[in-house]
């Protein structure tokens, strides 16, 4: 069966958020930044090397992001890694990784991760992967995998279910009523208090034939696209077509394209260690702190009445911080960074306003 066992992992985004580390010409997924040894690509396309066939793992990035994915996986074969002519978002990668796949194996199934996600239970998180392949295996139906919140969190999506049915299944496996995506502090706070969503992990499992027929019923523009391309995949002409594709299609999300609406839709519920390392902030909570609650990433940092800070600076440089709290402190290539972590959702929009005021050099 585990030759029909298919990964895609989705690796074009340049996480602005993370900036100034994460920079267009490299962004987050191509970094190690918990200091592992491992960027965090890598550590994705192992995660699932356990799952499924190597053969049968496919990246979707970026042409530009081409040879950093050759570099940083060697053991790829040039036709394992899709190339986006320009970033649409999710719902596009999804469906050009689902009618390339389809042309192998149409009996295909598909497992979609992002490529820059933490998992710090990784026997746990193959467990759930493993049950929700085999339950998708035996049913037309569409799965996310859930993660049960720590905290009322507004920069993730929300799954909502119906808790009395979680507590009667041992498995974790139940039936989707509604996504949220990124409500404010006050709907945060009272979904974390009901007990009845969960994150959205933003990981998929379906077979190659349901997700395109979503895509036939919710985004039939996309999938004529696609469509219309498919006996062009896989040969000279692919890279034409995928760009013609690109060109015409729209710029959404498999999320409020297809899973908000979409009525086969069950939640995996897990707890496997996961963050999706978006933000300064989800950094922070996955490092070593010191006494004063300070994650240091830097050789040469010295603080002084300091505390609850991150602080990432190039390991040759000498960095002195007094008198801060709650702070982000980083620099990346001659890039200064000082920011409050209440206000790193502002980030998105500092990198927007200087790539307007000083072009593409810092971005």
């Amino acid at each position: 069966m585990t030759e029909n066992y298919y990964c895609v992992i989705m690796a074009g985004g340049v996480g602005s958020r993370f900036w100034p580390l994460s920079r267009m010409n490299k962004p987050k997924q191509f970094l190690d930044i918990l200091g592992t040894g491992k960027t965090l690509i890598q550590q994705t396309f192992e995660r699932f090397e356990n799952i499924c066939p190597t053969e049968n793992i496919y990246i979707v990035t970026s042409t530009e992001y081409k040879e950093l994915v050759q570099k940083q996986l060697p053991q790829l074969n040039e036709k394992q890694i899709l190339l986006e002519p320009y970033r649409k978002n999710t719902a596009p990668c999804i469906a050009y990784a689902a009618y390339t796949i389809k042309k192998i194996n149409p009996e295909a199934i598909l497992i979609v991760a992002p490529s820059d996600h933490i998992i710090l239970k990784n026997d746990e998180f193959t467990k759930d992967i493993k049950i929700g392949l085999d339950f998708i295996s035996k049913d037309n139906n569409m799965l996310t995998l859930g993660i049960k919140p720590s905290r009322p969190e507004t920069g993730y999506g929300y799954i909502q279910f119906n808790k009395s049915q979680l507590e009667n299944n041992p498995e974790g496996l139940v039936k989707v009523k509604t996504f949220t995506e990124k409500p404010n502090y006050e709907l945060a706070k009272i979904f974390f208090e009901t007990g009845e969503f969960y994150w959205n992990s933003g990981i998929f499992i379906w077979s190659v034939n349901t997700i395109l027929k979503a895509f036939e019923e919710f985004l039939p523009d996309i999938n004529a696209l696609f469509k219309e391309a498919y006996d062009k995949i896989g040969t000279n002409e692919e890279e034409e077509a995928i760009k013609n594709v690109y060109l015409n299609c729209k710029n959404i999300s498999v999320d409020f394209g297809i899973m908000e609406k979409a009525q086969n839709v069950y939640v995996l519920c897990s707890d496997f260690g996961w963050s999706d390392l978006g933000t300064w902030g989800s950094l922070y909570e996955h490092s070593v702190k010191d006494n004063n609650s300070n994650a240091i990433h830097g050789n040469n940092v010295f603080t002084y009445n300091t505390n609850n800070c991150i602080i990432t600076v190039p390991k040759d440089k000498l960095v002195v911080v007094e008198g801060l709290d709650n702070y982000i402190i980083a620099e990346s290539d001659n890039i200064l960074l000082i920011c409050n972590k209440k206000d790193e959702q502002e980030i998105r929009q500092i990198v927007n306003d200087i790539k307007i005021a000083k072009g593409e050099d810092y971005i």
